[in-house]
């Protein structure tokens, strides 16, 4: 068993409240739930209007498939328009 944390420092550039930066973290959170079944959550700058850091934990049989999930994580995060990826922090655990 592989456990693989996930770390993603985020800019919201075009939030202008918590309540938009929010709005647009959800959204995010939830498509990245659904489409890979791993756990999420904004663990810091929560109270930063354009900054967030998300954590990702996926679990797996093998190092290649979590490295894989890992690797499509973020590029649908890099796909959304409304964030943009600074940082990413990737450690097995």
């Amino acid at each position: 068993m592989v456990v693989k944390l996930l770390t993603l420092d985020i800019l919201c550039p075009g939030c202008s409240s918590l309540k938009e930066k929010r709005f647009v973290l959800k959204s995010l959170k939830a498509r990245i739930r659904q489409r890979f079944n791993v756990s999420v959550a904004e663990v810091a700058y929560h109270d930063a209007w354009q900054r967030a850091e998300l954590a990702v934990v996926m679990v797996g049989v093998d190092r290649r498939s979590v490295d894989a999930m890992a690797q499509r994580v973020v590029q649908l995060c890099d796909r959304e328009p409304r964030v943009e990826v600074t940082d990413v922090i990737q450690e097995f655990r």
